[in-house]
């Protein structure tokens, strides 16, 4: 059995794709046998992350968190994020000589440029630095991979998919909705670089449902008064959600995988997308869903040619026992 370090800025409370991933890998982990520590902003300081005042960032010092990986003493270290914990274990690392590995979760450079107008090359270049020092980069997807390649990242490559919780994401008996059907659902952050208003502003019969939270809701909410926002939901609620519902909705370009994706397929849910990273590696029949530039013709092909059995199978093939060995065998050990 394996000490394994995995080091994230992003944690609970937090509520999104990342945060799953991780808190999943790691129960798998340790129901494995493996001891698992995860050094994540709640044992220090923290500042309201710029855009985002839910998310907080860990104000940690070099020496602080040296010691913790000191006492830790890993086989294995795992730097999943670039903010300033991921930073520091990285110093950590490179100073000592250690082998480490990274993952590539978020599209900073195009957050940024949404919410700020940072120019993506400087946060490109900044991120090479960052996963170039690694024995080994994860990625999600094969388009992702390449995207990456074509950017300049250097480090070797390693899969690392992502799994459903079937708990949640399952068959379940037919609900009735008490909204005009087709009931076309989005699940996950509100806000702006999440692609949500060109799903709202499309003229489409049925209702528009959005779940989750997030800075650009309040406003939207205000200006799309016929959709409803019902905030976050999770486990049966969130679940039965997707149960009342005929078509699941991912209006991103941003993401790097969309979690939210394989837990409607697994829920019987067709999916309409555009063609960006994720949804053009998941969805690669049209039974599952759609890709398309013009959301709306992906959400009318979807409707039209989505099987929800179709769908149920393969997102049952999504799971996160799959996950956790590919996670295994990619990682590196600390020395040379």
């Amino acid at each position: 059995m394996a000490r394994i370090l995995i080091v994230t800025d992003a944690w609970h409370p937090q509520v999104n794709g990342v945060v799953r991933t991780l808190d999943t890998t790691t129960r798998t982990l340790r129901a494995l046998g493996h001891t698992v520590e995860v050094l994540e902003p709640s044992g220090f300081p923290q500042i309201a992350a710029p855009f985002y005042p839910e998310i907080r960032f860990a104000l940690a010092t070099p020496g602080t968190v040296a010691d913790r990986i000191r006492k830790f003493a890993p086989d294995h270290v795992h730097i999943s994020t670039e903010g300033p914990l991921g930073l520091l274990a990285r110093r950590y690392c490179m100073k000592r000589g250690w082998r480490f590995c990274t993952s590539y979760h978020t599209k900073f450079p195009e957050y940024l440029r949404a919410l700020a107008r940072v120019p993506e090359r400087w946060t490109y270049r900044l991120l090479r630095w960052f996963h170039n020092g690694a024995s080994a980069m994860m990625v999600a997807t094969p388009s992702l991979e390449a995207e990456l390649k074509a950017r300049g990242f250097t480090a070797p490559i390693r899969r690392w998919s992502r799994g459903v919780d079937q708990s949640i994401f399952r068959p379940r008996p037919r609900i009735e909705s008490q909204y005009p059907r087709p009931v076309l659902l989005y699940v996950g952050r509100v806000s702006v670089e999440k692609g949500i208003e060109e799903f709202l502003k499309l003229d489409t019969p049925g209702t528009k449902v959005i779940v989750g939270d997030g800075p650009a809701r309040a406003d939207l909410e205000k200006r799309y008064s016929q959709a409803k926002f019902l905030g976050y939901l999770n486990g049966d609620a969130l679940g039965e959600c997707y149960a009342a519902a005929d078509l699941f909705v991912f209006p991103s370009r941003t993401d790097t995988f969309g979690l939210v994706v394989i837990e409607a397929l697994a829920s019987g849910l067709p999916v309409a997308a555009f063609p960006a990273t994720g949804p053009i590696d998941i969805l690669t029949r049209q039974e599952l869903g759609t890709c398309n530039d013009d959301l709306k013709l992906a959400i009318d092909a979807a409707l039209k040619y989505g099987d929800r059995e179709a769908c149920l199978r393969e997102g049952a093939s999504y799971t996160w026992e799959h996950c956790t060995e590919q996670f295994m065998e990619n990682l590196v050990g600390v020395v040379n």
